[in-house]
């Protein structure tokens, strides 16, 4: 059986003003590495010497990775990775089980990664995701479309 833990690694940011964002968080001192248009208006990732994945998104492309995300919503997504596909499904079915509320179901991302979210008790987003699988990737649909 599939260890279930869900061990948390990530950290999306949504954001209203893409530019705004990135010069505040390069003037903290961060790197934020370049993106190509039209990207760069919608997802740019901070780099980190300890692994953590820390990305900026546009309040548009929130909405295509999240369905329950709503329109014009900002705020943090914190990210837990699991060890397999069907553990995302496990968690996530324990934890609606458990009464809380999904924003996501379980589905194959266009990252490669199996994906879901479900709200805390404080209504915040928490993210679970499979480890990436490059040959399941697929196009991104285009932000804000």
């Amino acid at each position: 059986m599939d260890d279930v833990r869900a061990v948390p690694n990530q950290v999306n940011l949504v954001v209203r003003d893409m530019d705004a964002a990135v010069a505040f968080y390069e003037r903290l001192g961060a790197a934020v590495l370049p993106a190509e248009p039209p990207w760069d208006r919608h997802h740019r990732t901070v780099t980190t010497p300890d692994g953590l994945d820390f990305d900026l998104d546009s309040t548009e492309f929130a909405g295509q990775w999240n369905e329950g995300w709503m329109d014009g919503r900002v705020g943090a997504v914190l990210g837990f990775g699991v060890s397999s596909r069907g553990a995302v499904d496990a968690v996530y079915a324990d934890l609606i089980e458990a009464g809380h509320t999904g924003e996501q179901p379980p589905y194959d991302a266009f990252w490669g990664a199996r994906y879901a979210v479900v709200r805390d008790p404080d209504g915040n987003s928490v993210g679970i995701m499979s480890p990436i699988d490059p040959d399941r990737r697929t196009t991104p649909p285009t932000p804000g479309v």
